[in-house]
């Protein structure tokens, strides 16, 4: 019984992790990764659609991600729209293909982006510990209305405080990792 209450929130604290994890993977640690292109939107035909459904995306080199758009008609929007994005490179156009060429991190740029990774975890684990808090508020009220008795809600409590921890060790680990990558030179 005590799991099929819990686990509603073992799924909130799950969809956290894959935030988090989507979040890391946009943030760039020097060497490409074609994940930073995933909230660019290209105007394809006045339909804002993602990069990756309007050309092959591919990594020739560590620092560099390539762009080969199906249609070469596409070039220019592909261009303007990372342009526009916050990704900070400039595309480069051969007229078949747009490479993007990733510099090295400077020392400056890589603890900016720590603390932005940091940022992200402790924004995490504030969402976990909520969900930990309205799981017990919710049992508290079912004890409340005689739904459970008291030592359930012990269970409950004990058993949610466990999966809050693993999560928050989760989200401490991934945090680490990153940060790890990032000032890797």
């Amino acid at each position: 019984m005590a799991s099929e209450l819990t686990k509603v929130y073992e799924e909130k604290m799950s969809k956290t992790m894959t935030a988090l994890d989507n979040d890391y993977s946009t943030i760039r640690a020097g060497r490409a990764n074609p994940h930073v292109l995933d909230r660019i939107m290209v105007d394809y035909y006045n339909t804002p659609t993602p990069i990756n459904q309007v050309g092959n995306i591919s990594v020739p080199e560590p620092r560099m991600i390539q762009i080969q758009p199906w249609d070469t008609s596409m070039l220019k929007a592909i261009e303007k729209a990372i342009n526009m994005s916050e990704l900070g490179i400039h595309p480069g156009n051969d007229g078949k293909v747009i490479r993007l060429i990733f510099p090295e991190l400077s020392e400056e740029r890589r603890k900016e982006l720590n603390k932005e990774v940091k940022k992200k975890a402790e924004a995490s684990k504030v969402a976990v510990r909520n969900i930990r808090r309205d799981a017990i508020d919710s049992f508290k009220k079912q004890e409340k209305k005689k739904e459970i008795t008291e030592d359930e809600l012990k269970g409950l409590e004990d058993e949610i405080q466990k999966m809050t921890d693993k999560y928050i060790e989760l989200i401490d680990k991934k945090c680490d990792d990153k940060c790890k990558d990032i000032l890797a030179v």
